[in-house]
Protein backbone atom coordinates (compact mmCIF):
# COMPACT_ATOMS: atom_id res chain seq x y z
CA UNK A 1 0.00 0.00 0.00
CA UNK A 2 1.18 3.54 -0.72
CA UNK A 3 0.20 6.76 0.98
CA UNK A 4 0.28 10.18 -0.58
CA UNK A 5 2.16 13.01 1.09
CA UNK A 6 1.78 16.49 -0.40
CA UNK A 7 4.25 19.21 0.57
CA UNK A 8 3.21 22.78 -0.17
CA UNK A 9 5.41 25.80 0.43
CA UNK A 10 3.25 28.80 1.26
CA UNK A 11 2.51 31.34 -1.45
CA UNK A 12 4.50 34.54 -1.76
CA UNK A 13 4.38 36.52 1.49
CA UNK A 14 4.52 40.29 1.89
CA UNK A 15 8.14 40.01 3.04
CA UNK A 16 8.97 37.63 0.17
CA UNK A 17 7.62 40.33 -2.15
CA UNK A 18 9.91 42.91 -0.53
CA UNK A 19 12.88 40.49 -0.63
CA UNK A 20 13.33 40.54 3.17
CA UNK A 21 14.61 37.77 5.41
CA UNK A 22 11.44 36.57 7.11
CA UNK A 23 12.08 33.58 9.37
CA UNK A 24 9.76 33.53 12.39
CA UNK A 25 8.32 36.98 11.67
CA UNK A 26 4.61 36.42 11.06
CA UNK A 27 3.70 38.25 7.86
CA UNK A 28 0.68 37.46 5.70
CA UNK A 29 0.50 36.41 2.06
CA UNK A 30 0.74 39.00 -0.68
CA UNK A 31 -2.06 39.15 -3.29
CA UNK A 32 0.21 37.04 -5.53
CA UNK A 33 0.57 34.56 -2.67
CA UNK A 34 -3.21 34.31 -2.36
CA UNK A 35 -3.42 33.49 -6.07
CA UNK A 36 -0.64 30.90 -5.77
CA UNK A 37 -2.40 29.15 -2.89
CA UNK A 38 -5.67 29.03 -4.81
CA UNK A 39 -3.86 27.71 -7.89
CA UNK A 40 -2.26 25.00 -5.73
CA UNK A 41 -5.73 23.89 -4.68
CA UNK A 42 -6.88 23.89 -8.29
CA UNK A 43 -3.92 21.74 -9.33
CA UNK A 44 -4.55 19.24 -6.55
CA UNK A 45 -8.23 18.98 -7.47
CA UNK A 46 -7.36 18.63 -11.15
CA UNK A 47 -5.12 15.67 -10.31
CA UNK A 48 -7.74 14.22 -7.92
CA UNK A 49 -5.40 14.50 -4.93
CA UNK A 50 -7.82 15.13 -2.05
CA UNK A 51 -6.20 15.80 1.35
CA UNK A 52 -7.79 13.97 4.28
CA UNK A 53 -5.83 15.81 6.96
CA UNK A 54 -3.57 18.87 6.91
CA UNK A 55 -0.53 19.89 8.95
CA UNK A 56 0.70 23.48 9.05
CA UNK A 57 3.15 25.59 11.00
CA UNK A 58 1.76 28.18 13.41
CA UNK A 59 2.72 30.99 11.02
CA UNK A 60 0.00 32.89 9.19
CA UNK A 61 1.40 32.53 5.66
CA UNK A 62 1.37 28.72 5.87
CA UNK A 63 -2.05 28.68 7.57
CA UNK A 64 -3.57 30.97 4.93
CA UNK A 65 -2.06 28.93 2.10
CA UNK A 66 -3.68 25.75 3.42
CA UNK A 67 -7.00 27.53 3.98
CA UNK A 68 -7.12 28.97 0.44
CA UNK A 69 -6.03 25.71 -1.21
CA UNK A 70 -8.63 23.71 0.74
CA UNK A 71 -11.31 26.29 -0.01
CA UNK A 72 -10.58 26.03 -3.72
CA UNK A 73 -10.95 22.24 -3.45
CA UNK A 74 -14.16 22.39 -1.41
CA UNK A 75 -12.39 20.66 1.49
CA UNK A 76 -12.27 23.38 4.15
CA UNK A 77 -13.80 20.86 6.54
CA UNK A 78 -10.83 18.48 6.77
CA UNK A 79 -8.95 18.31 10.10
CA UNK A 80 -5.97 20.65 10.47
CA UNK A 81 -3.12 20.23 12.95
CA UNK A 82 -0.52 22.92 13.65
CA UNK A 83 2.96 22.85 15.14
CA UNK A 84 5.81 25.30 15.65
CA UNK A 85 8.09 22.44 14.56
CA UNK A 86 6.97 23.14 10.98
CA UNK A 87 7.87 26.85 11.25
CA UNK A 88 10.29 28.48 8.86
CA UNK A 89 13.95 28.49 9.77
CA UNK A 90 14.75 31.29 12.23
CA UNK A 91 17.02 33.77 10.46
CA UNK A 92 18.23 35.38 13.68
CA UNK A 93 19.40 38.98 13.42
CA UNK A 94 18.87 38.88 9.65
CA UNK A 95 15.08 38.91 10.09
CA UNK A 96 13.60 41.99 8.47
CA UNK A 97 16.75 42.90 6.55
CA UNK A 98 16.77 43.36 2.78
CA UNK A 99 18.59 40.41 1.22
CA UNK A 100 20.49 42.33 -1.44
CA UNK A 101 21.42 45.15 0.94
CA UNK A 102 22.68 42.58 3.43
CA UNK A 103 24.86 41.02 0.72
CA UNK A 104 26.28 44.44 -0.11
CA UNK A 105 27.05 45.10 3.57
CA UNK A 106 28.55 41.76 4.61
CA UNK A 107 29.64 40.40 1.25
CA UNK A 108 27.92 37.94 -1.05
CA UNK A 109 29.92 34.95 0.19
CA UNK A 110 29.09 35.55 3.86
CA UNK A 111 25.39 35.92 3.12
CA UNK A 112 25.47 32.79 0.95
CA UNK A 113 26.93 30.89 3.91
CA UNK A 114 24.29 32.24 6.31
CA UNK A 115 21.48 31.61 3.84
CA UNK A 116 22.42 28.31 2.22
CA UNK A 117 24.95 26.39 4.34
CA UNK A 118 23.68 23.38 6.24
CA UNK A 119 25.25 24.01 9.63
CA UNK A 120 26.21 27.71 9.95
CA UNK A 121 23.48 29.89 11.54
CA UNK A 122 23.25 33.67 11.15
CA UNK A 123 23.97 35.93 14.15
CA UNK A 124 21.28 35.47 16.84
CA UNK A 125 18.36 37.82 17.33
CA UNK A 126 18.57 39.84 20.54
CA UNK A 127 16.28 38.25 23.17
CA UNK A 128 14.93 41.72 23.95
CA UNK A 129 14.01 42.45 20.33
CA UNK A 130 10.26 43.14 20.01
CA UNK A 131 10.02 40.52 17.26
CA UNK A 132 11.70 37.79 19.29
CA UNK A 133 9.40 34.77 19.53
CA UNK A 134 9.87 34.75 23.31
CA UNK A 135 7.38 37.64 23.41
CA UNK A 136 4.81 35.86 21.18
CA UNK A 137 1.80 34.26 22.91
CA UNK A 138 1.71 31.32 20.51
CA UNK A 139 5.00 30.10 22.01
CA UNK A 140 4.14 30.91 25.63
CA UNK A 141 3.85 27.25 26.63
CA UNK A 142 7.13 26.16 25.03
CA UNK A 143 10.15 25.63 27.28
CA UNK A 144 12.41 28.66 26.72
CA UNK A 145 15.29 26.45 25.58
CA UNK A 146 13.22 25.29 22.58
CA UNK A 147 12.62 28.81 21.26
CA UNK A 148 15.46 29.68 18.87
CA UNK A 149 17.22 33.01 18.47
CA UNK A 150 18.77 31.77 15.21
CA UNK A 151 18.89 28.50 13.24
CA UNK A 152 20.76 26.75 10.47
CA UNK A 153 19.07 24.10 8.35
CA UNK A 154 20.58 21.37 10.54
CA UNK A 155 18.68 22.85 13.49
CA UNK A 156 15.45 22.79 11.48
CA UNK A 157 15.94 19.11 10.61
CA UNK A 158 16.46 18.28 14.27
CA UNK A 159 13.34 20.10 15.50
CA UNK A 160 11.16 19.02 12.56
CA UNK A 161 11.85 15.25 12.59
CA UNK A 162 10.12 14.54 15.94
CA UNK A 163 6.92 15.99 14.45
CA UNK A 164 7.34 13.83 11.33
CA UNK A 165 7.57 10.69 13.44
CA UNK A 166 5.07 11.60 16.16
CA UNK A 167 2.33 13.41 14.20
CA UNK A 168 2.58 13.12 10.40
CA UNK A 169 3.42 9.41 10.17
CA UNK A 170 0.53 8.44 12.49
CA UNK A 171 -1.83 10.28 10.13
CA UNK A 172 -0.27 8.58 7.10
CA UNK A 173 -1.04 5.24 8.76
CA UNK A 174 -4.78 5.91 8.63
CA UNK A 175 -5.37 8.59 5.97
CA UNK A 176 -4.78 8.17 2.21
CA UNK A 177 -3.60 11.76 1.59
CA UNK A 178 -1.78 14.06 4.01
CA UNK A 179 -1.00 17.69 3.13
CA UNK A 180 1.80 19.63 4.86
CA UNK A 181 1.60 23.39 4.30
CA UNK A 182 4.82 24.92 5.57
CA UNK A 183 7.92 26.86 4.53
CA UNK A 184 10.92 26.71 2.27
CA UNK A 185 13.33 25.47 4.92
CA UNK A 186 11.06 23.25 7.01
CA UNK A 187 10.07 21.51 3.78
CA UNK A 188 13.71 21.33 2.62
CA UNK A 189 14.42 19.62 5.94
CA UNK A 190 11.68 17.06 5.31
CA UNK A 191 12.72 16.49 1.68
CA UNK A 192 16.31 15.98 2.87
CA UNK A 193 15.07 13.22 5.15
CA UNK A 194 12.74 11.62 2.61
CA UNK A 195 15.21 11.58 -0.27
CA UNK A 196 18.35 11.03 1.78
CA UNK A 197 20.00 14.18 0.43
CA UNK A 198 23.49 14.69 1.78
CA UNK A 199 24.58 17.65 3.90
CA UNK A 200 26.80 18.72 1.01
CA UNK A 201 24.03 18.63 -1.61
CA UNK A 202 21.09 20.09 0.32
CA UNK A 203 22.21 23.75 -0.11
CA UNK A 204 21.40 23.44 -3.83
CA UNK A 205 17.77 22.44 -3.25
CA UNK A 206 15.22 25.24 -3.75
CA UNK A 207 11.49 24.75 -3.25
CA UNK A 208 9.26 27.18 -5.16
CA UNK A 209 6.27 28.87 -3.54
CA UNK A 210 2.76 27.57 -4.07
CA UNK A 211 3.73 24.40 -5.98
CA UNK A 212 2.41 21.06 -4.65
CA UNK A 213 5.23 18.50 -4.29
CA UNK A 214 3.76 14.98 -4.23
CA UNK A 215 5.32 11.84 -2.73
CA UNK A 216 3.92 8.34 -2.93
CA UNK A 217 5.31 6.58 0.15
CA UNK A 218 5.79 2.86 0.78
CA UNK A 219 4.98 1.00 4.00
CA UNK A 220 8.21 2.26 5.57
CA UNK A 221 7.34 5.89 4.67
CA UNK A 222 10.09 6.16 2.11
CA UNK A 223 9.45 7.35 -1.47
CA UNK A 224 7.91 4.44 -3.36
CA UNK A 225 9.65 5.53 -6.58
CA UNK A 226 13.17 6.82 -7.13
CA UNK A 227 12.43 9.80 -9.34
CA UNK A 228 13.93 13.31 -9.46
CA UNK A 229 12.36 15.85 -7.13
CA UNK A 230 11.42 18.17 -9.99
CA UNK A 231 9.27 15.37 -11.46
CA UNK A 232 7.25 15.07 -8.24
CA UNK A 233 5.64 18.48 -8.74
CA UNK A 234 2.30 18.83 -10.49
CA UNK A 235 3.59 21.63 -12.72
CA UNK A 236 6.03 20.88 -15.53
CA UNK A 237 9.74 20.36 -14.73
CA UNK A 238 10.53 23.44 -16.85
CA UNK A 239 8.17 25.63 -14.79
CA UNK A 240 9.57 24.25 -11.53
CA UNK A 241 13.17 24.81 -12.60
CA UNK A 242 12.44 28.44 -13.50
CA UNK A 243 10.68 29.08 -10.19
CA UNK A 244 13.38 27.32 -8.16
CA UNK A 245 16.05 29.44 -9.90
CA UNK A 246 14.06 32.55 -8.98
CA UNK A 247 14.16 31.47 -5.34
CA UNK A 248 17.93 30.96 -5.56
CA UNK A 249 18.40 34.48 -6.96
CA UNK A 250 16.45 36.25 -4.20
CA UNK A 251 19.50 37.41 -2.27
CA UNK A 252 21.43 38.27 -5.38
CA UNK A 253 24.10 35.75 -4.33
Amino acid sequence: MTNTLVLLRHGESEWNRQNLFTGWYDCDLSPTGDDQAIEAGRLLAEHDIQPDVVHTSVQLRAIRTAELALWEMGRSWVPVRRSWRLNERHYGALQGLDKKATAQKYGAEQVRIWRRSYDVPPPPLDPDDEHNARHDLRYANLPPELIPDTECLKDVVERMLPYWYDAIIPDLLVEPVVLVSAHGNSLRALVKHLDGISDEDIPELNIPTGEPLVYELDDDFHPAEDIPIEERYLSSPEEIQAKAEAVARQAGV
